[in-house]
């Protein structure tokens, strides 16, 4: 939207939309770092895309994670805060810095029990996403063994058609000639 501006002063327009844009959001020297998990039988694992983090700080309590740290290009102070979805055991939990980011393992309390979500609360956070390189549905156990190209494999082959390859329905096709455009000659340059 355009806002009307007056030289020399601001008008009530701009003020008010100036005190929008601050007062919701955190002070530009602290945000919370971006940050993707997975679910897995016996842990959860978090990792915190905060690259060249110094002053690193990871707090585990049975129902809470504390997440701190300066990184990024513009050293920026991160702080996440989060109500866990479930217990996990703080003594076994641990944690690992690398140069482009913090990996926390949570271990579980209870494992085997798969967790919906990261928080107890619903809410959706800008900053969380999962990882879906990482997830993996471990509750069914049936295909475990089987590697995704063998799976892959499989369905081919129960799809039917000859070598088990699918029949598309192109029959009545095979009397065609193939026509390819880079057979035809070239015309000369002037």
């Amino acid at each position: 939207p355009i806002i009307p501006i007056r030289l020399g002063h601001q008008t009530t327009e701009f003020k008010e939309a100036l005190s929008l844009e601050t007062s919701d959001s955190e002070p530009p020297d602290k945000q919370p770092a971006t940050a993707k998990w997975y679910d897995r039988r016996d842990s959860v694992f978090i990792e915190f895309l905060v690259e060249d983090s110094k002053d690193l700080q990871v707090k585990f309590e049975k129902s809470k994670l504390d997440f701190r740290c300066v990184g990024g290009i513009e050293t920026l102070k991160h702080h996440n805060e989060l109500d866990l979805f479930d217990s996990i055991d703080p003594n076994a939990s641990k944690h690992k810095r690398t140069d482009r980011s913090v990996l926390c393992c949570l271990k579980k309390a209870e494992a085997g029990r798969a967790w919906p979500r990261l928080t107890k609360d619903k809410a959706k956070f800008q900053w969380l996403g999962v990882d879906f390189n990482n997830w993996k549905d471990w509750e069914d156990d049936s295909d475990e063994d089987l590697s995704s190209f063998d799976k892959f494999s499989e369905m081919m082959n129960t799809m039917g058609g000859e070598d088990g390859m699918p029949d598309l329905g192109m029959g009545g096709m095979e009397g065609l000639e193939e026509h390819d455009s880079d057979d035809e000659k070239m015309p000369d340059l002037e």
